[in-house]
């Protein structure tokens, strides 16, 4: 793959780094959507870096580790100047099981840090750019978990604070005790509860998003039929947005966009994209490509132009508030703070 020709970068709030337009969301390289390959993995983030991608997301949960190590050898396998260029951004807190359930989140201080002192280790790396809970733990106020991680940015081990699938409130309660430089929440054509309360509050402190999900698990992204069969222990299978008669009106909505998208000569995936992009310059959309053909595409739609009008036939097509079923099962609904 060739260096992507667009040098623009985009801000993570009032405080956080400057960043390549596009991040890599690495969670689907070691869980959730089946099986992938290790090799192509580790090529799809080496090829993510030569094309200028500075942010590469993860979890120290997903895959129990596994994807913290994986992106570990990519970066020291990855050229020096590529490797330097690098920002991680990783979440944790989640407790799973031998089985790989969850078992609720722990937001402790002595939690954070021993959560944090795994992560460093398994990335290889002295510092992680941005650290953030990903769900708030019930039973420990996210004044203490921030403050936590605000002592590590203290200490040089995180670069800055962030926050995940947090609603408004909790938002400001944080940003009281600690700079955030980001809030990483879904945010997508079919997923849009963040624009009445979270999205205004978050730009009235100067906090930046980071939007995963923007193809809503690969639903929207024109490559997903409907007679698909899922792999065992895809996630999707449990989605309510795959099921059923759910899925069949999701699709669709895709297809209406996929008129809008061929009257533009791209694909569903960059139209879908570039409508996130179009959203601010404060909004930096993760795309979770496994593969390097997934990422080609995507890093094209940062070369897509939405006029007004175009803006208007995506919003026809698919309307605010126009998806079938929740974004998670009602079990991991129930952990967004977003979502109350």
């Amino acid at each position: 793959m060739t260096k992507n020709e667009n040098t623009r970068t985009r801000t993570l709030g009032s405080t956080g780094p400057s960043v390549f337009p596009l991040g890599l969301g690495c969670m689907g390289m070691s869980a959730l959507y089946g099986e992938a390959d290790r090799n192509e993995s580790i090529a799809t983030i080496h090829a993510a870096l030569d094309a200028g991608v500075t942010l590469l997301d993860t979890g120290d949960f997903y895959g129990m580790g596994h994807n913290e190590l994986l992106i570990g050898e990519a970066l020291r396998t990855a050229p020096a100047a590529a490797r330097e260029q690098a920002l991680t951004s990783v979440k944790f807190g989640a407790l799973r099981t031998v089985e790989g359930g969850f078992a609720g989140y722990d937001g402790r201080p002595d939690a954070v840090r021993n959560f944090l002192a795994y992560s460093l280790q398994r990335l290889g790396r002295d510092h992680i750019d941005i650290y953030r809970i990903a769900r708030v733990d019930p039973d420990v106020p996210i004044e203490e978990t921030v403050g936590a991680i605000a002592e590590a940015v203290q200490a040089g081990h995180v670069r800055h604070v962030g926050l995940s699938e947090v609603g408004a409130d909790t938002l400001r309660r944080a940003a009281a005790v600690t700079p955030i430089a980001d809030l990483q929440i879904e945010y997508s054509l079919i997923s849009r509860g963040i624009e009445e309360e979270i999205l205004p509050a978050a730009r009235e402190l100067g906090i930046g998003i980071t939007a995963y999900g923007v193809l809503s698990r690969g639903l929207i992204s024109g490559h997903f039929s409907r007679d698909r069969e899922l792999a065992p222990g895809d996630f999707r299978g449990m989605s309510p947005r795959f099921q059923g008669e759910n899925l069949q009106r999701n699709l669709d909505l895709v297809d209406a966009l996929r008129k809008v998208a061929e009257n533009k000569g791209v694909s569903i995936a960059q139209t879908a994209i570039a409508w996130v992009l179009s959203r601010g310059g404060d909004i930096v959309p993760l795309v979770g490509a496994r593969r390097r053909d997934r990422l080609s595409e995507a890093l094209g739609a940062l070369d897509v132009r939405l006029s007004p009008a175009d803006l208007a036939a995506i919003e026809e097509a698919v309307p605010a508030g126009a998806a079938a079923g929740d974004r998670y099962p009602a079990a991991q609904m129930a952990h967004l703070d977003s979502e109350r």
